[in-house]
């Protein structure tokens, strides 16, 4: 397997026309290849400027999870610090994790924080929703968001081996008007689903708004677990995270 290393957007996109399968940090690839075979060309952004940037706003697809601090909001950060074991966070990239993981750990609390998605054709660079990431697997450069008033992210204990952990996620943003508005995505089983309704008027009543959306469709117990967290949240003095 040839490996390259591409500095630039266009040493990525030669790559990409020569049929290179991008990897991360192949945390989640390599035992498929073992057992599959290798490709003739694969290609790691790890050498990449625009994919390694890591701001309050900007997550390039490049960074390891280890790297993820208290840079970017609450939600972003505690999702990556809970990944795997400290060995896999610092392999592990945020572009694997999101767009080559059937996991993506890190997915509901880019959907709470709004992000656009930065990303790589043959011929050009363009920003598109997570939606239409996920759905036709782009070549992710870097995630963007905007900063939220408040965050916080729930993973649930889970034994090894076993289903995956129900994840919850939420972020206050403010509208136009300066109205609050809850986002909230839970991850239970492989699937992921999110919604967001107004949360000016306090805890119950944006949890009745959440109930008639998808996100109250959740069977009972992660129901109840979205409920908790959010009515956490929603009591948080502005901007102040909850003592450790």
């Amino acid at each position: 397997m040839l490996l390259r290393l591409p500095e630039s957007v266009s040493e990525v996109q030669e790559c990409i026309a020569e049929g290179a399968v991008p990897v991360g940090g192949a945390t989640l690839i390599w035992a498929g290849w073992q057992r599959d075979g290798f490709p003739q060309r694969a290609m790691s952004l790890r050498n990449l400027p625009e994919a390694n940037v890591l701001t309050e706003a900007t997550l390039g697809a490049a960074v390891v999870l280890g790297r993820i601090d208290g840079r970017v909001p609450e939600v972003l950060h505690r999702a990556a610090s809970t990944v795997g074991t400290g060995a896999v966070r610092r392999t592990a990239t945020v572009g694997g994790n999101i767009v080559g993981s059937t996991l993506r750990c890190l997915l509901p609390a880019a959907l709470v924080l709004e992000a656009r998605a930065t990303v790589l054709d043959r011929d050009r660079v363009f920003e598109t929703d997570l939606a239409e990431l996920l759905a036709k697997h782009h070549l992710l450069l870097s995630l963007h968001w905007r900063e939220p008033v408040a965050s916080s992210y729930r993973k649930l204990p889970a034994e090894a081996g076993g289903p995956p952990p129900l994840v919850v996620a939420a972020a206050v943003h403010t509208d136009e008007d300066g109205r609050g508005r809850l986002h909230v995505a839970v991850r239970d089983g492989y699937e992921v689903v999110s919604d967001d309704v107004p949360c000016g008027t306090g805890s119950d009543e944006a949890i009745g708004a959440l109930g008639a959306t998808c996100v109250g469709t959740l069977r009972s117990a992660a129901w109840q677990v979205v409920r908790e967290h959010v009515t956490e949240l929603l009591s948080r003095p502005v901007g102040r995270p909850p003592e450790r």
